[in-house]
């Protein structure tokens, strides 16, 4: 019997997750979603192409190959749908080789326009939410009155949603939110509504499947499977740094309940970290630069968030937080990304430890959110040489080797490849 791969990302989201599943698909039959919906936001760039996905599996682009929305996952029809047809227009046709999961929780307009409420109600305690209706789309799931893809092809589906929708006017009131006033997409909500119950067919194109059996299945019959994670692990419900966090589990835990395997059925744990650290939205961030150094690392990295084009925090890499991850995480192989963006640099630093309240820690601290943490910086000199064209990872300056070396090291996990541009293929295998 096989079992799944995992590939996810070990800090606060976009460490290039997508282009990494996108390189590693040739190997696998099978690539599954395991959670998140779409807020998450993974480029991939190819032949001279880019594409940004944020429901669909990363290895969409090859078509012998089966890609799996899992029950984890969150799908927002009309996103859905522009999704498609964006794929579509490169050519590319997803009824083929995408399966949906019956057990997939569905975002309705009302759980977005609930996001923006919710928002609005914290004032300045914002958490920066991507107002994709994530978090009320969850909320639901937890108390047992959600409504998910299998519910489509209920007849009393339209009743059903209907009892939600009052639901979540009846909360936005509660909240003073401007309901006649709040546009979706430039929409109001009755009319994005529309276009949102027009979308569902769209929905039912697919293979819609009971994807736990379907996944099991796949494993004893010897496949190779891939699950794929959204945002990153210090992002996760329960470790991250709550509450500016997702609501979903991003770590490996969150592959069992998300696809429906049993822990046994875990094979490598590969995870995903830049060499620096970004982050979008609210949150601690103990490792942020705000002087030009910082503004250096947003500007070269193209730092800017491909769901919400926010610019993200840029700071060093942070060791006890990517120690943390790996732990919980069990990561098994390290892919570095974005070292190319310090091409530049005279030195570049390390965070590895804190110091809080005069003392130095390795420990994430419960009170991450209301404690200041001042980063204990270790400096590397900078490798001052274009990373461009090389072609093997020995060939990569010694100043970069030392500084990766140093990331295996505190980590005490072996770095798998290194990513020195945007294209699938200038990744060099360790």
């Amino acid at each position: 019997m096989s079992k799944v791969d995992v590939l996810l990302g070990l800090q606060w989201g976009d460490e290039g997750k997508g282009k990494v599943v996108d390189v590693l698909t040739p190997n696998y039959d099978v690539i599954a979603r395991f959670q998140g919906g779409p807020n998450a936001g993974h480029t991939l760039e190819f032949n001279g192409m880019k594409h940004v996905l944020r429901t669909i599996p990363s290895g969409i682009f090859h078509q012998d190959k089966i890609n799996v929305i899992g029950n984890g996952v969150l799908i927002e029809p009309r996103i859905f749908e522009q999704e498609i047809a964006a794929l579509e227009e490169k050519g590319v046709d997803a009824t083929r080789n995408l399966y949906i999961s019956k057990k997939a929780h569905l975002i309705l307009p009302s759980h977005r326009m609930l996001d923006a409420a919710n928002e609005q109600a914290k004032g300045n305690a914002k958490i920066g939410s991507t107002l994709k209706g994530i978090g009320p789309a969850y909320t639901d799931k937890i108390a047992r009155t959600g409504l998910r893809v299998g519910d489509l092809l209920a007849s009393d589906f339209k009743e059903r949603y209907e009892l939600l929708k009052v639901q979540h006017l009846q909360t936005a009131h509660t909240l003073r939110f401007d309901i006649e006033g709040f546009r979706l997409e430039g929409m109001t909500l009755e009319a994005y509504e529309q276009q949102w119950l027009s979308a569902i067919e769209t929905l039912k194109r697919f293979r819609l499947i009971n994807s736990e059996y379907f996944i099991n299945q796949c494993l004893r019959d010897g496949k190779k499977v891939l699950a794929e994670g959204a945002q990153g692990s210090m992002l996760d419900i329960d470790f991250g740094s709550y509450p500016f966090v997702t609501s979903s589990s991003t770590v490996t835990a969150g592959v069992c309940s998300g696809l429906g395997i049993a822990p046994s059925a875990i094979g490598r744990v590969m995870g995903i970290t830049k060499a620096y650290c970004t982050r979008v939205g609210a949150g601690p961030f103990p490792t942020e630069l705000f002087d030009e150094t910082g503004r250096r690392l947003c500007e070269l990295g193209h730092e800017f968030g491909s769901v919400t084009g926010r610019p993200r925090r840029c700071g060093w890499i942070d060791i006890p937080a990517l120690r943390y991850a790996c732990m919980l995480d069990g990561v098994t192989d390290l892919f570095v990304t974005k070292p190319d963006v310090m091409d530049e640099f005279e030195e570049v630093k390390m965070c590895t430890a804190y110091t809080i309240e005069g003392k130095e820690t390795d420990e994430l601290p419960f009170e991450f959110n209301n404690v200041h943490i001042e980063p204990v910086l270790r400096s590397f000199p900078g490798w001052k040489k274009p990373l461009a064209g090389t072609q093997r990872y020995t060939d990569l300056p010694e100043a970069l080797r030392s500084y990766l070396d140093a990331i295996e090291q505190s980590t005490g996990v072996h770095i798998m490849a290194v990513s020195i541009s945007p294209d699938r293929k200038d990744v060099l295998f360790k």
